[in-house]
């Protein structure tokens, strides 16, 4: 599989990163099974074998269970974890955690950063994470604090590089005042279905329902070299098999993938995939599906080429309308 050079890192990964948000079973604080762990172990050997050295965690994924039954794997298996970039998230906060009757909430403080960071580590089973994503803006950050929590890990070795998910262009100024380090990757809700990132570019001054008001994300990241990864890169599988009642733009873009589809001989998954690869950003989809023939399927997407005119097709036929 191809491979990005993550900016400002000696970070090489695979155009596609695998997002382990589906390991590890039910989204509860039971223990996972026996069938959990030799589920996720297939997996993660499966993506190894596509040519994927990327994973994406979070320290919320299945209540920790996701990170757990990585570790599993990685301790089980000496020498494997030199080969992988492992990237994990923190700042989501689960109602009634630590106690019963707190609200969910964001928490970028000093304190929950780092005690979430020992704990992925910990599930981990590993030294260190390649890489720490703020998860979603917290409108109560205080970046001073952020700043010394950063400082620490990397000081002690446990975070090599720092990125933030679904932060726009102001509140990555705001952090990259107080942080030393640059902030290297943007986890963000990108595909076909939701591209207001994209047609953020082209609906400018245009009627103010169409305008996604999304703040130049993508442009910002490609001039500060900022990697861009896309999360739900298939729309949750609506793109591939979309349900009956679905609507018009979501049956078109389906249809216009099947068809492309079909001409250049592989997959749907491939085709909604190399709809984002092809965009000069150079984003990196993270692919989440928990079943190993969709993952096999997702991965013929490095070998797909579109041409300009199929990529604006497969816009259009999702967008629901003409190009202004």
């Amino acid at each position: 599989m191809k491979t990005y050079r993550i900016p400002h890192t000696d970070l090489v990964v695979s155009r596609l990163g695998y997002g382990c948000m589906g390991l590890g079973g039910a989204w509860d604080r039971t223990p996972y099974s026996p069938a959990d762990q030799a589920k996720a172990a297939s997996l993660i050997a499966a993506a190894l074998e596509q040519g994927i050295n990327f994973f994406d965690h979070a320290d919320i994924y299945t209540y920790g269970k996701a990170e757990a039954v990585f570790g599993a794997v990685l301790g089980g298996s000496p020498g494997l974890r030199q080969k992988l970039v492992l990237q994990s998230k923190c700042g989501i906060r689960f109602a009634d955690d630590p106690v019963a009757g707190m609200p969910g909430r964001y928490d970028f403080s000093y304190a929950h950063i780092t005690a979430s960071v020992e704990g992925s580590l910990s599930r981990l089973q590993t030294d260190y994470l390649d890489l720490l994503l703020l998860h979603r803006p917290d409108p109560l950050v205080e970046p001073e604090e952020v700043a010394r929590a950063f400082d620490e890990l990397q000081q002690a070795g446990k975070v090599r590089y720092f990125g933030v998910s679904n932060h726009n262009p102001d509140q990555i100024e705001l952090l990259r005042r107080y942080v030393r380090q640059p902030l290297v990757v943007n986890q963000v809700e990108l595909n076909l279905l939701h591209a207001g990132l994209i047609r953020d570019g082209f609906l400018v001054n245009q009627d103010a329902n169409r305008y996604s008001g999304a703040g130049g994300i993508l442009d910002y990241c490609r001039r500060n070299e900022i990697l861009v990864q896309a999360w739900a890169p298939v729309a949750n599988g609506r793109l591939i098999n979309p349900p009956a009642e679905a609507d018009t733009n979501i049956l078109c873009a389906a249809a216009e993938i099947a068809k492309l589809a079909e001409q250049k001989h592989t997959s749907r998954e491939a085709i909604a995939l190399a709809w984002l690869l092809r965009h000069p950003a150079g984003i990196q989809p993270i692919v989440g599906t928990t079943n190993l023939g969709r993952l096999q399927a997702s991965c013929a997407a490095d070998t797909v080429e579109l041409s300009r005119e199929e990529w604006y097709r497969l816009l259009v036929s999702a967008q629901g309308f003409e190009m202004p």
